[in-house]
């Protein structure tokens, strides 16, 4: 039985201000408080667990306790607990009436984030213990694992000191040191980190939000850290095969290249062995897909620094872009849209109009409209320049198509589509590969349509991107975004917006466990709420990639309307829509889902006709040209190689069927059909092999 329910969101531990932030001291000051003021002891305390009972407890009762009243078994098993939601530590205890939750590992998320804030703490330990001096920072849990920022004494942190803090690590974990939460006065907090040299720390402290409480965790009596918490019992809860630290980079003092560079270690932490050996196996075979060492080894593409972010596609790559166009074509043709075509650079007024320039200006491209002839005197860009900026996405353009002439109602829906290139000033250190880059071309779409066709368009759309993405292979699940924090327009407008997202979803029956539908509080546009596909991949990780966003206010701020039944002007809603994200990311994607074995249609090369002997060159060469004849994208491998050379080459380069012939084949008009993948070969007519292949080789139907 797990004991744990549900009670809210996880705490946010990945925050700077949120793990282990701190350093070894042997006592704490004397004002320190171990927790709130507690109430007479004739005041016994309420706490419900999640079957409905009720247990009447006394004042610093603790969650730890009441699991050992319920049985020795749960008192072994619990190692936090939720209290009116919130995680806490097993040991903290109750303070009023309360919602309680105790929480196993068999909570597996829950049980994770835990252990994996805990391993950032044995981490810092570890390395203060190991160099002295070294100050630290923030190491907050990731998806699959910690990191912790450091500032050495003397020299940053390279690979080769990983075993000897992982080996540190492991002595503290066997000390099962326990980890005991206490409430400092900020005063006193700011100023043991100072006395310290904790110069991080203390500026961190100090910048804290008034009122706001501040907590540190002692690891046994050597060692503490400003941590909001929570944490396992002790160290000893935490298994010592179950971690391992990856890497070490660069990063700099609170993201910002202004300040201090410090050194980040890297770790991934599980719940025991068995997973950890999972998720290394996962990484190896990830490593084996990585799309930029599959994309050279199959000459896709290349990047280099003259085009920082921009890619370079060689001919088998872009015939891959191009497969993936015509594919697409075909989709939104057979769907309704319109295709159009919208300039690259627009006048910064636009964008400052729509919202963009003073939401997204950090992250455009933004030029001078006229620059002075260099002879002339004085500085090459005035002052008083209009400025124009390279577009960083589609939808103003598009907005201002559908101004171009009075709009009725009738003409609703309107679907404008468009294999729109944007670029957008990704910092450089963010860029990676196909998967994030400066230059980008998104298969972009925009419905135009009335209040009372927003569901059914949605519904469709949801239609056709589970279509498309089971042609793929890919499974998915669907996340709604909603408002975020800052965002334009009015509160009704957003209560419709995700009402009718929701009511569309339901309506093509995707709100289900099944397609893992989830609603994201706080992560929409600034000016929309989304639906989100995360797809699933050959290895089981998840890419965000589709989205349809239902949008009111950029109709608003660009003065979009129609001539509504009753004669009058009405905005429309305006659906912004994508269904591969952008051509580069869903590449590299495919690349690494496909570990670079594409299904036939999809594949830059489909067949290469390899000769054994040079006396069938002549053979080879018309097998080809009837392979080509037929549609069939092939090539010839006449070089003077032996042919185990040649199949080993092909084979690394994934071209899905290698044809060798050689004298017998050429006397008897067949090939020796090898498929990538498969062992063996099986010996055909030529007529054979272009039945097969040409059935393989058609694309899907989109009709």
């Amino acid at each position: 039985m797990t004991f744990a329910a549900r009670l809210g969101g996880s705490p946010s531990i990945d925050r700077p201000d949120g793990p282990f932030m701190g350093k070894a001291r042997l006592f704490a000051p004397p004002s320190f408080q171990t927790h709130r003021k507690i109430p007479p002891l004739s005041v016994m305390l309420k706490i419900t667990l999640p079957d409905g009972s009720v247990r009447e407890v006394a004042p610093g009762t603790t969650p730890a306790d009441i699991a050992a009243a319920i049985g020795p078994g749960l008192a072994k098993a619990a190692i936090a607990a939720r209290v009116d939601g919130e995680l806490r530590d097993i040991t903290r205890p109750l303070e009023q009436d309360s919602h309680l939750a105790l929480v196993t590992s068999r909570d597996e998320a829950d049980a994770l984030e835990l252990a994996r804030h805990d391993f950032a703490h044995v981490l810092a330990e570890a390395v203060q213990a190991l160099f002295p001096g070294t100050q630290i920072t923030f190491g907050p849990s990731t998806d699959d694992g910690f990191y912790y920022d450091f500032a050495p004494k003397d020299r940053p942190f390279t690979e080769e000191d990983l075993p000897g803090i992982e080996a540190k690590m492991r002595e503290i974990i066997a000390a099962n040191k326990p980890l005991r939460r206490e409430v400092w006065k900020r005063e006193e907090l700011i100023a043991r980190w100072k006395a310290e040299g904790e110069t991080f720390k203390a500026e961190w402290a100090a910048e804290l939000p008034e009122g706001e409480e501040l907590t540190v965790y002692w690891s046994g009596d050597e060692w503490l850290d400003m941590c909001r918490g929570p944490h396992l019992a002790s160290t000893g809860r935490l298994d010592p095969a179950a971690f391992k630290l990856t890497r070490v980079s660069g990063a700099y003092w609170r993201g910002d290249q202004k300040n201090a560079m410090l050194s980040r270690v890297y770790g991934t932490g599980w719940l025991n062995k068995k997973q950890l050996e999972a998720h290394l196996h996962k990484l190896e075979e990830a490593g084996k897909r990585d799309h930029r060492k599959l994309g050279a080894e199959m000459d896709l593409f290349h990047l280099q620094q003259e085009a920082h972010g921009s890619v370079f596609w060689h001919p088998k790559g872009y015939l891959i872009w191009r497969e993936l166009e015509a594919y697409m074509r075909r989709a939104i043709d057979a769907a309704g849209y319109r295709e159009v075509k919208t300039p690259q650079v627009m006048d910064a007024r636009q964008w400052e109009q729509s919202g963009h320039w003073g939401k997204y200006r950090e992250n455009m491209f933004v030029i001078p409209d006229e620059v002075p002839n260099v002879a002339d005197e004085g500085p090459l860009v005035s002052d008083d320049a209009d400025w124009m900026a390279l577009k960083p996405m589609n939808c103003p353009a598009h907005v201002l198509i559908f101004r171009q002439g009075i709009k009725s109602y009738r003409d609703l829906p309107l679907r404008f589509y468009e294999n729109g290139c944007c670029h957008r000033n990704e910092p450089h250190g963010a860029l990676h590969g196909l998967m994030r880059v400066r230059q980008f071309t998104q298969d972009d779409a925009h419905i135009f349509c009335r209040e009372d066709q927003i569901v059914e368009e949605v519904r469709a759309f949801c239609a056709l991107a589970d279509r498309i993405y089971k042609d793929f292979g890919f499974t998915y699940s669907i996340k709604l975004a909603l408002r975020p924090d800052k965002r334009f327009g009015t509160e009704e407008m957003w209560d419709k917006a995700e009402e009718e997202l929701r009511n569309a979803v339901a309506a093509a029956g995707l709100n289900t466990p099944e397609y893992g539908w989830e609603e994201l509080p706080g992560e929409g546009a600034f000016y929309a709420p989304k639906l989100e596909w995360h797809l699933t991949d050959a290895i089981g990780r998840t890419w965000q990639v589709g989205t349809i966003q239902s949008d009111r206010v950029l109709p608003e701020r660009l003065d979009a309307s129609y001539v509504a039944e009753d004669g009058e002007r009405h905005r429309p809603v305006m659906l912004h829509r994508a269904i591969f994200g952008s051509y580069e990311r869903f590449i590299g994607i495919l690349i690494e889902h496909y570990a670079g074995k594409f299904p036939l249609w999809l594949a830059p090369v489909q067949a290469v006709v390899a000769t054994i002997v040079s006396d069938a060159d002549d053979y080879a060469q018309a097998v080809a040209d009837r392979l080509r004849a037929a549609g069939i994208r092939a090539e010839t491998d006449l070089r003077n190689e032996k042919i185990n050379y040649k199949v080993r080459e092909h084979s690394l380069a994934k071209v899905p069927n290698l044809l060798v012939v050689g004298r017998r084949e050429a006397d008897e008009g067949t090939v020796a059909l090898r498929a990538l993948g498969k062992e063996g070969q099986s010996v055909l007519s030529v007529d054979e092999v272009i039945e097969r292949l040409a059935k393989e080789a058609r694309a899907p139907d989109m009709s």
